[in-house]
C-alpha cells in the first residue's frame, strides 16, 4: 500500500489537464473538517476528451482496482471506453487510494458541482473543491454510517461559514 500523498496524486490529474471536482472527506478537510480521510474522491467531467485525459492520468498513477482479495489491486483496461461504462470505481495508485464517482449521491455530477466549486491552494496546486453545501447534500443522500457520523461536524462548519463575523 502506498502512503497517501494527495498533492502528488492531484498534480498528476493537473498535468494531464483532467477536469474534475474534489469531493468527499478530503474536500471536507479542506473546508476545515477535523475528520481525517485516507483517500481522495473526485467527480470528473464525463465528456470523451476528458475521459481520455483521465485514462492517461490513471495510467501515470499506476492505478489498479482496489479489492480486499488483491492487496496490490487488480489490473484493468484503463481507457476512455471503460471509464464511460462505469459510474463509480475505487482505485489504488502509487500515491494512495483514489475513488472516482461520475454521479455522487444527491448530485447530477461534474456539471452541477463545478458551478459552486471553490478553489483551494495545496502547496501551489490550485484544486477545484466541491462546496461544503454540496458535500453535505451528497453525504445526506448516500446515508452511509460514516457519512451520518460526519454530518454534524460538517453542518457546524457550514453554519459558522454562513454566520456574520
Amino acid at each position: 500500500m502506498s502512503r497517501f500523498d494527495p498533492v502528488s496524486m492531484l498534480s498528476v490529474l493537473e498535468r494531464n489537464q483532467v477536469d474534475y471536482v474534489l469531493i468527499g472527506g478530503l474536500a471536507a478537510t479542506l473546508h476545515g473538517s477535523p475528520l481525517r480521510t485516507g483517500d481522495a474522491d473526485i467527480c470528473p467531467a464525463s465528456d470523451d476528451e476528458n475521459l481520455e485525459r483521465l485514462a492517461s492520468a490513471l495510467i501515470d498513477l499506476e492505478a489498479k482496482i482496489r479489492s480486499v482479495d488483491a492487496p496490490g489491486g487488480l489490473a484493468f483496461t484503463c481507457d476512455a471506453t471503460f471509464l464511460k461504462s462505469i459510474e463509480l470505481i475505487n482505485l489504488v495508485t502509487r500515491y494512495g487510494d483514489l475513488d472516482i464517482s461520475f454521479q455522487p449521491s444527491g448530485t447530477t455530477g461534474y456539471s452541477e458541482l463545478v458551478g459552486s466549486a471553490q478553489r483551494f491552494d495545496l502547496e501551489g496546486l490550485i484544486v477545484p473543491v466541491a462546496s461544503l453545501a454540496d458535500i453535505i447534500r451528497s453525504k445526506e443522500s448516500a446515508d452511509r454510517e460514516k457519512d451520518r457520523q460526519a454530518l454534524p461536524t460538517l453542518r457546524t462548519l457550514l453554519n459558522r461559514a454562513k454566520s456574520p463575523k
